[in-house]
């Protein structure tokens, strides 16, 4: 059995009066937030990221006296980012530790190995990047901080084969490629049916096993089909592995990237330096002009402020300002019903529309995005593997949606030469 002794509380002064009842907690002491959250294992950069991000908001918040005069406490453990053990932690924050909202961890197999004990207790579920987790459960009182919309598997390549689509001339041929696991294949799903749809030929379409580390065979035998496209849906390692090898094996195409994940944390970025350029690539928040929500400067200075010490994400431009905004809906929430009654704040929730660091949210079916708001956006200028370049303007160039459109597309993509 896990062993369960991660917890943080935040007090105006110090340990002493978090466990004090006093006339700024009223008589019923704080509000205790409680989540299971991945700080080892495979999501603990993820993790310690969107914690981080929760406990300045907490700070925050009591700095300027709580939420309806009292203050927030912050309880967590350990998931190890292993969805056995998520039952066992909810039931705790529930029944023993009596918290009065309960939060997903960091990612969709933790939260939907949760899920069952929430629904049980009836309580408000505020989830963090868990891909479609209530699509089989459908639970009225989830509310999931993603912009994938409610048709995620498909949005996550519809821009790409829209704007591949009205390049002159048009594409005619494309190859789809991804690892065998979850988010790869959904990716690549999506993508055939979007190439479909724009008419765009299918020359190449195969998975790789999650554990493949030599991406060269691979990359040799789609160049062999000569596509105009490359659409991969990959993991952290894979995308590094893919990229390397298109260098590598001198792959030219009009337009290469997709569904990658992990290109959006420092680490990678600092690694792959330059071969990212003229990469398109899915993103949910990068500093380009057209995203400078009011609010999402002050809280990254501050972030990045923490975050070596911290040992997360020094960017902190992918999960972290959906975690701060994930806390501020709440915040809103339980300020605009006077209540914790989790079926007030689910009924707000669901219909309102809130402001946020990372711009405006309505929730819309299953608790996804009402409109999804995923960004096709294009590497641009990287030069050397100096991070800092990351937090410019113009490095990450928006290219979908419209209304968030900083630049055009650039084609075609070509491998650096060795």
């Amino acid at each position: 059995m896990t062993k369960l002794t991660r917890r943080d509380t935040f007090s105006l002064a110090g340990g002493a009066l978090a466990v004090m009842a006093s006339s700024a907690y009223g008589q019923t002491g704080p509000i205790k937030i409680g989540f299971g959250m991945a700080l080892t294992g495979g999501l603990a950069g993820g993790g310690k990221a969107a914690l981080l991000s929760y406990q300045i908001w907490a700070e925050e918040v009591n700095a300027r006296g709580g939420i309806l005069g009292r203050k927030v406490e912050l309880i967590h453990y350990d998931d190890q980012s292993n969805p056995a053990t998520a039952p066992g932690i909810y039931s705790k924050l529930i029944d023993i530790d009596k918290v009065d909202i309960v939060m997903s961890g960091y990612g969709t197999v933790p939260t939907a190995a949760a899920m069952p004990v929430v629904m049980q207790k009836g309580k408000v579920f505020l989830s963090l990047f868990a891909l479609a987790a209530n699509d089989q459960f459908r639970y009225d009182r989830y509310f999931q901080m993603q912009p994938n919309g409610p048709q995620a598997k498909y949005e996550f390549s519809r821009a790409y084969f829209e704007l591949a689509s009205k390049l002159s001339p048009k594409p005619q041929t494309v190859a789809l490629v991804g690892a065998d696991a979850e988010f790869g294949v959904l990716a690549v799903e999506g993508a055939r049916a979007n190439a479909k749809k724009a008419g765009i030929k299918i020359v190449y379409d195969r998975s790789y096993p999650p554990n493949t580390q030599d991406f060269g065979s691979i990359v040799r035998a789609i160049k062999a089909t000569n596509p105009d496209l490359l659409f991969i849906g990959s993991y952290p390692p894979d995308s590094a592995g893919m990229i390397r090898a298109i260098h590598e094996v001198g792959l030219n195409a009009r337009m290469v990237g997709g569904g990658m994940i992990g290109l959006q944390f420092a680490a990678l970025k600092q690694q792959l330096g330059p071969m990212l350029n003229n990469i398109v690539a899915y993103d949910l928040y990068v500093p380009e002009p057209t995203m400078n929500f009011p609010g999402v400067a002050p809280f990254l200075a501050k972030y990045r402020e923490r975050a070596v010490q911290a040992g997360v994400d020094p960017l902190g431009i992918y999960i972290p300002p959906f975690a701060y905004a994930e806390m501020q809906i709440l915040e809103s929430s339980i300020n605009a019903v006077k209540s914790l009654d989790d079926k007030k704040l689910a009924d707000y929730m669901r219909a309102t529309k809130f402001s946020t660091i990372v711009g405006d949210i309505k929730f819309g079916d299953r608790g996804e995005w009402a409109e999804p708001r995923v960004l096709l956006i294009q590497y641009r200028g990287i030069v050397g593997n100096d991070v800092e370049q990351f937090k410019q303007a113009g490095k990450q160039v928006i290219l979908d949606p419209v209304a968030f459109k900083s630049g055009d597309l650039v084609t075609p993509f070509e491998p650096i030469k060795h």
